[in-house]
């Protein structure tokens, strides 16, 4: 098992590219990131999440978090699947971030949360049929302050188990007053 990051561990810098080929600092010199890492693209339960985020960009903006949102996909299925994300989306289909970072997969990936966000998921189209990297992928939460250090982490028990925005938002407040 690979290492987990936990609150005060600092992030090696890296650079990760996004679906559109843009070059993304992790960690950013000017805002919180928030670093989630999902399942495959197609994933109905992910999509779940994605759809309540995308609801509430503005929110999390204001928050002053930066969204990079990481799938074990390949960057040209992302963008077909993706188009109105307004977030930084990366393709991991090797799982280079998953493994460093120390996220896990589980045959316990379905809960009764996971499970009606995966009916929530499909009755917007998400079926799961594209499983690139395997189904069995658990989410992980990543809240990095601009000096590298992880303000927050949550390691998903099973699929729907991650941060809601209002979790975020709250997270994102209290790093700002420890950073005052």
């Amino acid at each position: 098992m690979n290492m987990k990051f936990k609150p005060g561990d600092i992030v090696p810098a890296t650079t990760l590219e996004s679906v559109t080929g843009e070059s993304i600092k992790l960690p950013d010199p000017n805002r919180l990131v928030h670093l989630q890492l999902r399942r495959f693209v197609d994933c109905p339960i992910c999509n779940t999440h994605i759809a309540e985020m995308r609801g509430r960009a503005r929110e999390i903006e204001a928050a002053g978090i930066k969204e990079v949102i990481v799938f074990h996909s390949s960057a040209k299925s992302i963008r077909s699947y993706q188009k109105d994300v307004p977030f930084v989306l990366v393709g991991d289909p090797k799982k280079a971030l998953y493994k460093e970072f120390g996220v896990e997969t589980s045959l316990r990936f379905i809960s009764p949360k996971a499970l009606g966000a995966a009916m929530r998921g499909m009755a917007h189209g998400h079926f799961g049929l594209r499983l690139a990297g395997g189904p069995f992928g658990l989410p992980a939460d990543f809240l990095i302050a601009p000096s590298g250090r992880i303000k927050a982490a949550k390691y998903g028990t099973h699929a729907y188990d991650q941060w809601s925005v209002d979790e975020l938002i709250a997270l994102a407040g209290s790093a700002a007053l420890q950073a005052a």
